[in-house]
C-alpha cells in the first residue's frame, strides 16, 4: 500500500524518517556502496573497511537506514549482510511525492503526475 493513500500526517511522518536517513553523507555513501556492489549483499565487515570507520559507528548508520526501510539486513552465521531495499529506493525516487507538492489546478502538472488523485 502506498503511503500516499494513508492519512496525511502518517504520510508526512513516513517521508520525514526517510529523508532524515538520507540527509547524511555517510549514509548516502553506504547506499552508494550497496548500489555499486557486484554482489547481492555486502558483509558489515567489508562495509566497515570500505567506509574506514569502526563497526560501532557503522552500526549506528546502518540502523537508521534499516529503520527507514532503505536497506535489508540478512544474518549469515555471526555476520550481518546488507543490501538495498530496491522497492523502497524506487518509491522514494519515484514521482509519488508529486501529489504532496504540486498544485492540483495546474492541468499540465496533473497530467505529468502518476499518482491517483
Amino acid at each position: 500500500m502506498s503511503p500516499i493513500t494513508e492519512d496525511l500526517q502518517s504520510t508526512f511522518q513516513y517521508y520525514e524518517k526517510t529523508f532524515k536517513a538520507l540527509a547524511d553523507q555517510k549514509r548516502l555513501h553506504l547506499l552508494n556502496l550497496l548500489a555499486a556492489s557486484n554482489n547481492d549483499s555486502i558483509c558489515v565487515c567489508d562495509l566497515a573497511e570500505d567506509m574506514g570507520m569502526a563497526q560501532s559507528k557503522l552500526s549506528y548508520h546502518l540502523k537508521i537506514l534499516l529503520q527507514a526501510n532503505l536497506i535489508i539486513q540478512e544474518k549469515k552465521g555471526t555476520w550481518s549482510y546488507y543490501s538495498l531495499n530496491h522497492d523502497e529506493i524506487n518509491n522514494v525516487l519515484s514521482e509519488e511525492l508529486c501529489c504532496l507538492f504540486r498544485k492540483s489546478n495546474d492541468e499540465k502538472t496533473i497530467n505529468s503526475c502518476s499518482c491517483d488523485n
